[in-house]
């Protein structure tokens, strides 16, 4: 009788023990799946958000030269080369000394001409250069 007396608050504060910890984890839980629930949505948001870029950036060069003009700006030094390759040479090594920013956004300028986002692959050349 008397350790029943001992045994069965104890083991009462063992079961509220118990039924905290159970609630803890499950807690943790369910806030886990809510995180991840709402990264695969921005995941999803961000994803269509570049789709729908990539269509309006198409779209809006279907009536533009600009393509045209940036494909022969980077021909022309190769087919020029074969008629006047001393002066080819030194427009190259000009280009080399301008400011790096500048060359740069002449990167990503041509990149983005072609529908390659080229702002992430400038920012490593950059932080090379460095």
């Amino acid at each position: 009788m008397i350790w029943s007396a001992l045994i069965s608050p104890i083991a009462s504060i063992a079961g509220a023990w118990m039924e905290g910890k159970v609630a803890s984890t499950k807690a943790k839980a369910e806030a886990n799946v809510a995180e991840a629930k709402s990264r695969a949505v921005v995941a999803e948001k961000v994803a269509t958000g570049d789709i729908d870029w990539e269509k309006s950036a198409i779209d809006a060069t279907t009536s533009s030269w600009k393509d045209e003009f940036a494909l022969i700006a980077l021909v022309a030094p190769a087919v020029a080369v074969y008629f006047v390759p001393e002066r080819v040479q030194a427009g190259f090594e000009i280009l080399a000394t301008l400011p790096d920013w500048y060359q740069y956004l002449l990167f990503i300028a041509i990149s983005s001409s072609f529908g390659i986002k080229g702002v992430g692959q400038a920012a490593k050349m950059l932080a090379k250069r460095k």
